[in-house]
């Protein structure tokens, strides 16, 4: 385990902006989970210092998952808490084998387009989840960023407009107050030269102050104690850790406690990996994380939190943009967060326990609009249809759902539009006069597999009659077997019915069709319908 020192400064003040915004929700994700506050505490602390010293990851932070709450809640219902623990450690497992048989290459497959719709999308529900919360309406500070509540009088915008009924002056002004000096720290050219203090640090700080003079003055304006940060406290050293709790062994031999180890183990593969790419886009010195050490970390993590009475963790994405927006450049800034909330836990809760609710909102409101600026928006635009479709889809559909449903429907529409373009481009045809007559070339892709054959029978089928036909695989390295048959048939076949000359040109033998097939060299590019027969029977054998 090494740390690159070379950014210490810069690192600790980005850990300590993480720090901020990971302690409300590893609170809140616990309540709304149905755990004990302080198994929040416990994965937020394993997920900087554990995982973040074994990833290699340079920016991401892991905690307590927003997208497992509902998992969690169920099985916690279910299973108990001591035998839920179980099925963490059993998760933890999984993940640690993920990682050594290399299963983690699975994230290569996620196109940009649905990486930054992700992006987006949580930005948007980042900024409605935290505006109720930036007015004084804190009814119930979940944290939750991957869902919104369905089937009762809550909807997405409802919670927002019901919220103005409830609305605090005393944190709205807060809320504005820290929001301005977040945009003067970004703005402001003497204050972008402080490095060595973050904006949203001061913003907390002012927040406290504003809060505390309000109360000394008796103002209607204070804030009162549930619409700030509520860490739990204890007075002693052994009541400290009697809030650790042991799992229940015996869950061991429960067959439900095994299918939601699983259940945890997939989605919260799938969530970390996702955040590691999208992590990776927003690096802004674009290192390529390794995604099988993030498996393997997340898997260490997980068992320990098991055993010690702690949430299930992942990467996750709203720690990791404010880490990259803090301008962290190393792992010891996750590792940092992680000490902070160990030594603030054990210090001074009584003064984190001062911090306005709403000061935390400003800071991730801000932390939306980057995600979800108009400029991104505009960006994937210009891209083309292609990249904006399913860009837009995924928004649409993580807002609407949830994260893991809504990349699923993003992929599918990606997918579609690959499988729609590789139809189309698998070769390119034109049509050229001559006075000797009608030719028509057909020049094949790069790659010609069995999605193109519906296309390309199409078109053979449609040619004029007494033309020529000239097909071209000069730049073709793989024609699929059913392409190369239907090519055949149409030279016993359709070529004679309508009197066709086909010349085929440059089959070379980089291109594979499963056995190895006599082809001709570069000397001698044309083939005639013998050699072709020829190279398909042979292929038959």
């Amino acid at each position: 385990m090494k740390f690159n020192t070379k950014y210490f400064k810069t690192d600790m003040l980005s850990g300590m902006v993480v720090f901020l915004v990971a302690l409300p929700l590893c609170l809140g994700i616990a309540v709304a989970s149905g755990a004990p506050p302080f198994a929040g505490i416990i994965t937020g602390i394993i997920g900087g210092i554990v995982v973040g010293s074994l990833s290699n990851s340079n920016v991401s932070v892991s905690g307590p998952a927003a997208g497992l709450i509902a998992i969690i809640l169920v099985a916690i219902t279910d299973l108990g808490y001591e035998t839920f623990l179980v099925a963490v450690v059993i998760a933890g497992v999984i993940q640690l084998t993920l990682g050594l048989v290399k299963a983690g290459s699975i994230s290569t497959y996620f196109p940009t387009s649905v990486i930054e719709g992700m992006l987006a999308a949580i930005g948007i529900i980042i900024i409605k989840k935290e505006l109720p919360h930036a007015i004084g309406y804190d009814k119930a500070h979940e944290g939750d960023f991957f869902s919104f509540e369905k089937g009762s009088e809550t909807g997405f915008f409802t919670e927002i407009i019901n919220a103005v009924n409830y609305a605090h002056l005393g944190a709205i002004i807060v809320t504005i107050v820290s929001i301005g000096i977040l945009v003067a720290f970004n703005k402001v050219a003497f204050l972008k030269k402080i490095k060595f203090i973050p904006g949203a640090l001061i913003a907390v700080v002012v927040g406290i102050l504003l809060n505390e003079v309000f109360k000394a003055s008796g103002s209607p304006l204070a804030i009162s104690q549930e619409h700030l940060v509520t860490l739990p406290t204890a007075a002693s050293f052994n009541e400290f850790i009697g809030q650790f709790t042991t799992p229940n062994f015996s869950g061991f031999a429960n067959s439900k406690v095994w299918i939601v180890g699983v259940t945890i183990a997939i989605v919260a593969s799938i969530e970390t990996l996702l955040c590691l790419e999208a992590a990776d886009k927003m690096d802004p010195m674009k290192r390529y994380s390794g995604s099988n050490a993030e498996l393997k970390a997340q898997g260490v993590g997980n068992i320990l939190a098991g055993f010690i009475g702690g949430l299930p963790m992942t990467s996750v994405i709203v720690r990791t943009t404010a880490n990259i927006n803090a301008g962290a450049k190393t792992k010891l800034s996750a590792v940092a967060h992680g000490v902070l909330i160990l030594l603030t836990v054990i210090l001074i809760p009584n003064i984190l326990n001062k911090i306005p609710m709403a000061c935390l909102a400003a800071i991730l409101i801000m932390i939306g609009l980057k995600l979800a600026s108009p400029k991104v928006f505009k960006h994937m635009w210009h891209t083309g249809k292609h990249q904006f479709i399913p860009f837009i889809v995924t928004v649409i559909a993580v807002v609407l759902t949830d994260l893991l449903k809504g990349v699923g429907i993003g992929l599918a529409v990606s997918v579609f539009f690959i499988l729609r373009g590789n139809m189309k481009l698998a070769y390119f045809f034109k049509k050229e006069k001559h006075h000797e007559g009608e030719t028509i070339h057909i020049d094949l892709a790069q790659e010609v597999s069995f999605l193109n054959k519906a296309a390309i029978k199409q078109t053979l089928a449609h040619l004029p009659r007494n033309s020529k036909v000239i097909i071209n695989a000069a730049s073709t390295v793989y024609i699929d077997y059913d392409v190369l048959e239907l090519i055949r048939d149409f030279l016993n076949f359709g070529s004679k019915d309508k009197n066709i000359s086909v010349t085929l040109k440059n089959f070379k033998k980089e291109y594979r069709i499963g056995e190895a097939v006599h082809v001709h060299s570069e000397k001698e590019p044309v083939a005639t319908q013998k050699d072709f027969q020829a190279m398909i029977a042979q292929n038959d054998m």
